[in-house]
C-alpha cells in the first residue's frame, strides 16, 4: 500500500511545474547586494570543503579523467533517460533558424547537436529542404572549460558529419567569465554543469549578461527527489551503484563519488529558482522529471 502511494506521488511529480513569485518581491537590500550571493556551497567539492582556487582544478581533474567515457557513463547511470531529458530541454528552448545560441559546459556536443538538428528540421520543413539565409545565419557555440571534453565533442561532430558545419563553434571558456559580448545570444543552455562551477551566482550573472532581451535561460541539472521511499532507493543507487559502475567502466570510482556528492550539495529546486530570479531573470519556473531526479529550470531576460 505504501509503495502504491509513493508511486502515485512520483507520477504526479514527474512533470510538475512551478511558477515562481515575481523577482522584485524576493529582493531585499541584503539579497540585492552581490556579496550576499556568496555562500558555503561555493567552496564545496562534493562533501569536502576546499579553497575556492582549488575547486576549479579539482573539477577539471574529474572531467579530464572521465571525458572519454562520459557519454557511455551517462547512458549507464540513467538507463538512457538522459537522452529524453535533453530532448525535453530542447523542446523548451524551441530553437529557430537564424538564432545565436550558447551551450555552456557542453563539451561533448550532446545538447548542441540536438539544437542544430532541431533547427534544420524546422527550416527544411518550411522550405522543402532548401538552405535559407536564416539557416546560414544560425550559430551554435559550445563552451566548456575542459579541453578534453571539447576534444570528445569535436570528434563526435566529425563522426556525425558536422566537421564542415559553419554553424558550430567550439570555445574553451569559463562559465563564470564568458568571452561573449553583452546581449549577443538568443538562448543559453547548461546541462549537468552548473553544480560544478565555483560560484553559481557568477555563472547565472554571465548567462544573463550574454543573452539578448527576450532570450531564454535553460538549465538541466540533477536535483533533489522529494518522494520518501523513492528517495531512499535513489540514494542507495547513487552512493552504491554509480561509483562502482564508474570504477568498472571508466576505471575511476573517485570521480563518480564526487559527482554523486555534488548533486546533494546543489541547491534544492526552489532555492535554485530564487537564485535565477536574483540574477535578473523573470518568469522563472522549473519542471521536475522522474520525481526530482532531474529538474529543468527556465527564465527569460526581459
Amino acid at each position: 500500500m505504501a509503495l502504491r502511494a509513493a508511486a502515485a506521488r512520483l507520477a504526479s511529480s514527474t512533470l510538475r511545474r512551478r511558477q515562481l513569485i515575481p523577482a522584485a518581491a524576493l529582493l531585499s537590500p541584503a539579497t540585492a547586494h552581490p556579496a550576499a550571493f556568496l555562500h558555503s556551497h561555493a567552496t564545496s567539492f562534493g562533501y569536502k570543503q576546499v579553497r575556492e582556487d582549488e575547486k576549479s582544478k579539482l573539477v577539471g581533474n574529474v572531467f579530464s579523467s572521465v571525458a572519454s567515457s562520459y557519454d557511455v557513463m551517462n547512458d549507464l547511470m540513467s538507463a538512457g533517460l538522459h537522452r529524453l531529458w535533453k530532448d525535453r530541454l530542447i523542446s523548451k528552448l524551441n530553437p529557430f533558424p537564424g538564432m545565436k545560441h550558447l551551450d555552456v559546459a557542453g563539451g561533448t556536443g550532446d545538447v548542441a547537436f540536438r539544437v542544430v538538428e532541431r533547427i534544420k528540421s524546422v527550416s527544411h520543413r518550411a522550405t522543402q529542404g532548401t538552405l535559407t539565409d536564416l539557416e546560414e545565419d544560425t550559430h551554435i557555440y559550445v563552451c566548456d572549460i575542459n579541453p578534453n571534453m571539447l576534444d570528445v565533442g569535436k570528434k563526435r561532430a566529425a563522426e556525425k558529419g558536422y566537421n564542415e558545419e559553419q554553424c558550430l563553434s567550439w570555445v574553451q571558456g569559463d562559465a563564470e567569465a564568458l568571452s561573449f559580448e553583452d546581449g549577443s545570444m538568443d538562448g543559453y543552455t547548461i546541462a549537468f554543469g552548473i553544480r560544478n562551477v565555483t560560484h553559481i551566482e557568477k555563472a547565472l550573472s554571465e548567462a544573463y549578461r550574454v543573452l539578448k532581451k527576450g532570450g531564454r535561460f535553460l538549465c538541466l541539472e540533477l536535483s533533489h527527489v522529494d518522494v520518501p521511499i523513492f528517495k531512499d532507493i535513489y540514494d542507495a543507487y547513487s552512493f552504491s551503484v554509480i561509483p562502482a559502475v564508474g570504477e568498472l567502466v571508466a576505471g575511476d570510482r573517485q570521480s563518480y563519488q564526487y559527482l554523486v556528492e555534488s548533486i546533494r550539495r546543489f541547491p534544492k529546486q526552489e532555492k535554485f529558482a530564487q537564485m535565477i530570479q536574483e540574477a535578473g531573470f523573470e518568469r522563472v519556473e522549473y519542471e521536475n522529471l522522474v520525481g526530482g531526479v532531474v529538474a529543468i529550470h527556465s527564465g527569460l531576460k526581459l
